[in-house]
């Protein structure tokens, strides 16, 4: 067994992990890093951001997607198979891989591999697969960051083939004809838009009337249209109580007696905080009632010598959220200058179309029973959307009825997730929506969609006045 002593240890390295490592070091300080898996990255890189989004990026090219408006009538769909699918997939993987591992070497992080259990709040025992005990690392601080794994009831006969989670859906070897996904969250949404672009009859099934609950409701419908466009079929106020394998295909019964079927059944109902291997106890540390690590707004712990942060203590669960709490948690810790977590951020949801959002949703406003309106753009108004084909999209900015204060901004479509960082920056800086029609934009780009969507905005107040 061998001795480590740090000034700070960190159990995972996902995203969160690794930006609250490279911080520590930049601080001068000690730190090691320790993940159960063989190679960094975590989840984010092996199960969930990064093979989501290249699987994404892979079908939108390989099935010459964006071209479909001009030329689908007139040719087939491009045939796409897992081969070309994974061909990719393990590509992107192993450059991100790689550049983690740069990033670690060339910052001095150390790299232990094992699985992580607390003694006490300063001493962590690492265990390799046989359960010996091969380091024992010392820390004046520790940070939590074991991410989160998708919930798999017992009751759920998962066997990797034909009932499937997000993580084995990813091992697949062939691109199903039909899918049905339990779940019209984030994660559901996204892989059921995937697979309908590949031709997959799919079907989501929610017990909410429709999909995405969280999002602006205008936003969330116009998804729901584009969807239908592909085939994608949305099952809305249905309970699944059962789920089956018969033969070679996955059966769903729901609470009122119906049932749906399909070749492939995505399980897509929630994730989980991985803890279960930490012994939590030995530190006087409690899980919520959700199954979370429960922090203060410095992502300390009740142990304030522990912190946690990413997936483990619950929403947003994104990955660019964990990266900042990872960072802020390692200044504190560290005694750097710091700042709490920002309220303003954006939230990227990559379906096909993808969305992007930042600020308060309509359904909110109306909630605070603030006087706002509403600037929309469509991307049918946008010559960037007729030269790409990019008809289905808009932009819709949420702004105060009387300071013209901006107060939220949801783009669906292409590039959303790429221009919301504008209406993110003029959030923060408190800009008002006449701002975006005093500059001067590119054109023709997705990113003028702000200035029409101000002027369409303003136009309505002219008139109210």
């Amino acid at each position: 067994m061998e001795d480590v002593k740090v000034d700070m240890a960190i159990i995972g390295s996902g995203p969160a992990g690794q930006k609250a490592a490279i911080q520590v070091a930049k601080l001068g300080k000690k730190v090691c890093i320790i993940e159960k898996d063989p190679f960094p990255g975590g989840a984010c890189l092996y199960s969930g951001t990064i093979p989501s989004k290249t699987l994404r990026e892979a079908i939108v090219n390989l099935t010459d997607f964006n071209n479909r408006s001009f030329y689908a009538k007139d040719r087939p769909i491009h045939e796409t198979t897992i081969s070309d699918l994974n061909f990719r997939l393990t590509k992107v993987i192993e450059e991100e891989k790689n550049m983690v591992l740069r990033q670690f070497r060339k910052n001095n992080v150390i790299l232990i591999h094992g699985t992580a259990r607390f003694e006490n709040p300063h001493q962590l025992l690492i265990m390799d697969d046989e359960f010996r005990v091969t380091h024992q690392v010392t820390a004046e601080y520790m940070i939590i960051a074991t991410g989160s794994k998708p919930r798999v009831p017992l009751e759920i006969p998962f066997d990797k083939e034909v009932i499937v989670d997000s993580t084995s859906l990813l091992a697949l070897n062939r691109v199903p004809k039909t899918m049905v996904v339990l779940g019209g969250g984030v994660i559901g949404s996204e892989y059921a838009s995937f697979y309908a672009a590949l031709g997959t009859q799919v079907t989501i099934v929610d017990k909410r009337d429709h999909i995405l609950p969280l999002l602006d409701g205008e936003i969330g419908m116009h998804l729901q249209t584009a969807l239908s466009e592909l085939g994608l079929q949305v099952l809305g106020n249905k309970e699944p109580v059962k789920v089956d394998r018969v033969g070679d295909k996955g059966v769903v019964t729901f609470k009122d007696g119906g049932t749906v079927e399909g070749e492939v059944v995505l399980y897509a109902l929630g994730r989980t905080a991985n803890v279960d291997s930490l012994h939590l106890q030995n530190t006087g540390l409690q899980i919520d009632q959700k199954g979370y690590v429960p922090v203060n707004a410095l992502f300390q712990t009740t142990q304030l010598n522990i912190y946690a942060v990413g997936d483990v203590i619950g929403g947003p669960c994104l990955g660019s959220t964990s990266m900042e709490q990872g960072r802020l948690a390692a200044r504190h810790a560290c005694g750097a200058q710091t700042h709490h977590f920002p309220k303003v951020y954006p939230m990227g949801i990559y379906s096909i179309p993808e969305i992007s959002t930042c600020g308060y949703t309509e359904e909110e406003l109306k909630e605070l029973q603030f006087r706002y309106e509403v600037g929309r753009a469509y991307y049918y108004e946008i010559a960037r959307g007729h030269i790409d084909g990019s008809n289905v999209g808009l932009f819709k900015l949420l702004f105060h009825a009387d300071t013209l204060e901006l107060l939220g901004v949801h783009v669906i479509g292409r590039g959303a997730t790429e221009v919301i960082h504008i209406g993110q920056v003029a959030m923060n800086f408190h800009a008002r929506i006449d701002f975006f029609i005093d500059q001067v934009f590119n054109y023709p780009t997705y990113a003028e969609g702000y200035r029409v969507a101000a002027l369409n905005g303003l136009n309505k107040i002219k008139r109210i006045r």
